[in-house]
């Protein structure tokens, strides 16, 4: 019998495979970035067709299987869901998800950027203006490059990486918004992915 890891997980993408079946690129709390499968979830008849999509935040039931994860189950946790219906926030998470799957190569535990990025797509649900849409972007990139190590030892930037995701702190980034771009364009020109 095979264990199942009951975790929290955002679904950032997804693909067709086989007749009914889908892969998904899962960024989960416990247990990193996994790519699982569903079977038959494509099907009318299925029971996750309508839970199991980009983007959600879920709670989910995963088995490990030979290659691949498998979902057993998944319930929605109701959360950030009003981040889909608006384009210019949907525009955001997409590249912020584009961005994780580009930089987490497999399987590994990174709590604190879990929580980080969560924090930030709740601060990206309460933000209004375009203003303040450009100021979560840029300080959740510049988070998930610093708890990835790619951002290191720059004082100015200390605020910014350890300071509680909040709307004070957005403020702050509009003010040093061109060096922080400096700094995340620097750390992803050096990862070279």
């Amino acid at each position: 019998m095979h264990h199942i890891y009951h975790t929290e997980g955002i679904i950032l993408s997804s693909k067709n495979f086989g007749e009914a079946g889908k892969c998904y690129f899962i960024f989960t709390r416990d247990l990193g970035m996994v790519m699982a499968s569903a079977q038959g979830v494509r099907k009318m008849s299925s029971k996750l067709r309508f839970i199991l999509q980009d983007f959600a935040y879920l709670k989910i039931d995963l088995v490990q299987g030979k290659d691949i994860w498998r979902v057993t189950s998944a319930s929605k946790t109701n959360k950030l869901e009003s981040l889909l219906e608006n384009k210019d926030k949907l525009g955001i998470f997409a590249n912020i998800s584009r961005l994780l799957r580009r930089l987490l190569a497999g399987e590994d535990p990174n709590e604190l950027l879990f929580k980080d990025f969560l924090s930030g797509l709740h601060l990206l649900e309460k933000s209004e203006t375009k203003e303040e849409l450009h100021s979560v972007e840029v300080i959740m990139v510049l988070r998930i490059l610093n708890n990835l190590g790619y951002i290191g030892g720059l004082d100015v930037l200390n605020n910014f990486v350890k300071s509680p995701l909040e709307q004070e702190l957005m403020f702050e980034v509009a003010k040093s918004r061109a060096h922080i771009l400096r700094e995340i364009n620097r750390a992803l020109k050096e990862t070279h992915l």
